[in-house]
Formats: C-alpha cells, sequence, structure tokens
C-alpha cells in the first residue's frame, strides 16, 4: 500500500499545489471573537441535529428520540420517534418538525405526535428543515433538492438548483450534507456544497445569488463539500460549519469572513456534523457529534 509520502512523490504536483494542513489548523487569534460558555450532553449514541426554539429551548435529535433543554442547559423533557431524526426545526408557533430519511414528522410543543408527512421515495435522504411562519423547506440529499410544503405538509414547489442551457448544474452532493435555512424578505438559503457557496432563491425557486469560494484558506470553503450546515442571525449574517477542517464561522450578509467562532484546533480530528444554531442572545450552539455534546460559544467582551 502506497503512503502518503509516496504518493506525493508519485503525484506530479508541484510544491505551489501543496499545503500542510498543519498550517491551516492555525487561526490568527484576533479572528477569534468567540469563547465556548458551556457544554450540553446530549445522551446519545448518535446525535444528529439541533434546533432553538422562540423560548429559547435547545433541541436535539439523534438515535430514535427528540431532548429539549432550558435556556440554562437542564434537561426539560424528551419524546420518542419511531424513525432516528435526522434535522429539526422549530416552527414560530411552536411546532416541531423532524426530518426521517425520507418524509417529515410534526409534533406539538410537548412532543404529541400530530402528523407524518407523505414519503419522497425509497432514494430520499432528508438531511435538513427550515419552518417559516407558513412554509417549510426540506432538503433531500438523495434527490439533490429542497421541497418546499405547505403549512399541512403538501408539497407546493421542487427547487433544484440552477442549471445552464446544457443540462448542467444544479446542486453537487458528493456526501450527505445539504442544508437549507429562510432568511429575510421570503428568501431561502441554499448550501450547494460540491461548489463550495451558499446560494439563495425566492420561495418560488428563482435563483438571486450566491456566494463562497473553493479555498483551504480561513476565507474560504475546503475539501470536497462544505460548508456542512448554516444558521443565518436576525442582521442576515450567517453561521457557517465545516468538515475536513473543522471550523466555525460567522460571515456578513454578503458572505464574507466576519469572525471565527470554533477553530479546528478545539475539536477532535476527524470530527464531522457540526450542525449550527442561534438564539436570541446570540449564542453559537455547536453539536459535536464525536463528543456527543452542543458547544455553546457566546460573544467574547470587548
Amino acid at each position: 500500500m502506497a503512503t502518503p509520502a509516496d504518493r506525493q512523490k508519485t503525484s506530479g504536483l508541484g510544491p505551489e499545489y501543496q499545503y500542510d494542513l498543519r498550517e491551516l489548523l492555525k487561526v490568527d487569534p484576533a479572528l477569534i471573537h468567540y469563547q465556548e460558555a458551556d457544554k450540553v450532553q446530549t445522551g446519545m449514541q448518535e446525535p444528529r441535529g439541533i434546533a432553538v426554539a422562540t423560548d429559547g429551548r435547545l433541541l436535539i435529535a439523534g438515535d430514535r428520540v427528540v431532548r429539549t433543554f432550558d435556556a440554562a442547559g437542564k434537561a426539560a423533557g424528551e419524546f420518542a420517534t419511531e424513525a432516528p431524526p435526522h434535522a429539526l426545526a422549530v416552527g414560530p408557533a411552536g411546532t416541531i418538525f423532524a426530518a426521517m430519511k425520507d418524509h417529515v414528522e410534526t409534533f406539538d410543543a410537548f412532543g404529541k405526535r400530530l402528523a407524518a408527512w407523505e414519503s419522497l421515495g425509497e432514494k430520499a435522504y432528508l438531511t435538513s428543515v427550515a419552518a417559516g411562519q407558513e412554509d417549510v423547506f426540506v432538503a433531500d440529499a438523495g434527490a439533490r433538492a429542497v421541497v418546499r410544503y405547505s403549512p399541512l405538509g403538501r408539497a407546493v414547489k421542487r427547487i433544484a438548483g440552477t442549471v445552464d442551457e446544457k443540462g448542467e448544474g444544479g446542486f453537487l452532493i458528493p456526501s450527505p450534507y445539504f442544508d437549507v435555512a429562510l432568511g429575510r424578505d421570503r428568501l431561502v438559503w441554499i448550501v450547494n456544497p460540491g461548489m463550495r457557496r451558499v446560494e439563495c432563491y425566492t420561495y418560488e425557486g428563482e435563483f438571486r445569488k450566491a456566494w463562497g469560494k473553493a479555498s483551504p484558506t480561513i476565507e474560504g470553503f475546503c475539501g470536497c463539500c462544505n460548508p456542512i450546515h448554516i444558521a443565518i442571525a436576525p442582521d442576515g449574517s450567517f453561521v457557517t460549519s465545516e468538515k475536513g477542517l473543522p471550523r466555525v464561522k460567522v460571515c456578513s450578509p454578503q458572505g464574507t469572513l466576519v469572525s471565527v467562532v470554533a477553530p479546528p484546533s478545539v475539536f477532535a480530528a476527524g470530527t464531522s456534523g457540526l450542525d449550527v444554531a442561534l438564539d436570541a442572545d446570540g449564542r453559537v450552539f455547536v453539536l459535536d457529534p464525536r463528543q456527543r455534546t452542543v458547544r455553546v460559544f457566546v460573544k467574547k467582551k470587548a
């Protein structure tokens, strides 16, 4: 079996195309504007997704359960699910939307099961759900599309990304990470991970704009497919997370780097699945599946 050194010798690439991952783990301390303030133990073997309700409750999905924690991080309840939940969202009225592998199930604020929406098929692999005032958007990595639903679970629109006259383009999803989040002015933001960018569409599926670039530096997104998760703050800025080089950043509404929440050095090597969420106080919640915890970051005092 070839060693990394052997592959480097035979790659044919000059030194200008090679970079030292150890250097990329380093982040200028002046860019790190957050510090870790707390950890919430999930008690799960496979935590997969998080969401923050308008009342400040933290919800964690994993195994076959959804657990709820109050704003102080104390356990506040849980309810079982019939299938492993992949992702969560909480609507303005408190309805909980849990994305299973091929369909969405809804629950009231106390965990009572309300409905199970129709399956999206055997090839479906749901990875994200975002709930607005009336509409719910679900990212299906298996179909490489985002489905817009009515509040009662009727599919009303399918967003498959931008495609050119040759039929090329759309969402490139090399690994099972495909995220969707809702912004202001009835705009939906969808991660196109294979293109290392975040794209903006109207609720009717019309492309508006995009930001992001492929780069191993802290300003861009590296690897085959990043970012893996995003969250949008009230001011329109973005919190993004990455795999490969696990890191969490804050970007402006235009997509330029503002600061770093968590550099690669705070995560174990190989950490992936860093789902992110925000609360009304600006705290950043980061799911760390390797530690089976949700790590809470707050802004450093000036």
